[in-house]
């Protein structure tokens, strides 16, 4: 299937490997392949997502806040704060001791003979799976595609696939299903132009 990919839609895809490499996720989601498509050359598209207030700065944003707050979430910080844990004052000293992005900076425990390729504890080099979610997305940009009648699966293919079906973090990102149903006639709307 991806040889009927055009430049921007594998690159789109591409790009949603490597985001979701720079957020340190474990796998490739419909997500991730939004700020793929976001972020692709093909300009018409990403005009028309920041018209219906998408774009890959917003949705970086959004994933990068999901994922710092994600080993100790606002329930777990309260029960810190009952035994005398307070997590914002132990940021503040770690910052002003190692810098401001002492958090960000991923320190690895114990490096493998691999050293920095290691998969365990460094960075994550190797392949990225894509979730059953992110594959589903990609088959029905397929789909959408062939119904269209066109010969090959542009970005705005792959954004047709996504609104198709997206996921509760996706659905956010977008809007709502309003902001769903508004992009995707949008996005018909460009395929329509561009054929």
């Amino acid at each position: 299937m991806f040889e009927r990919f055009s430049k921007a839609a594998r690159y789109a895809v591409v790009i949603a490997q490597e985001e979701a490499r720079q957020l340190r996720s474990e796998r490739i989601d419909v997500e991730h392949l939004l700020l793929g498509v976001a972020v692709s050359p093909d300009k018409a598209l990403r005009k028309t997502l920041a018209d219906n207030g998408v774009t890959g700065e917003r949705i970086r944003a959004a994933l990068s806040a999901r994922r710092i707050g994600e080993p100790l979430g606002e329930e777990d910080a309260a029960a810190l704060r009952s035994i005398g844990i307070d997590l914002d004052r132990v940021r503040e000293s770690l910052e002003a001791t190692f810098g401001e992005d002492a958090l960000e900076r991923a320190v690895p425990g114990e490096e493998s003979r691999w050293g920095r390729l290691s998969l365990r504890g460094g960075r994550n080099f190797g392949h990225i799976p894509f979730t059953r979610d992110a594959k589903k997305a990609l088959e029905l940009s397929l789909r959408e595609t062939l119904a269209r009648g066109d010969d090959r699966i542009e970005a705005a293919h792959v954004l047709l696939g996504i609104l198709r079906a997206p996921n509760p973090a996706t659905r956010d990102l977008l809007g709502g299903e309003s902001g769903v149903r508004a992009l995707r006639d949008a996005t018909h709307g460009l395929l329509d132009e561009a054929a």
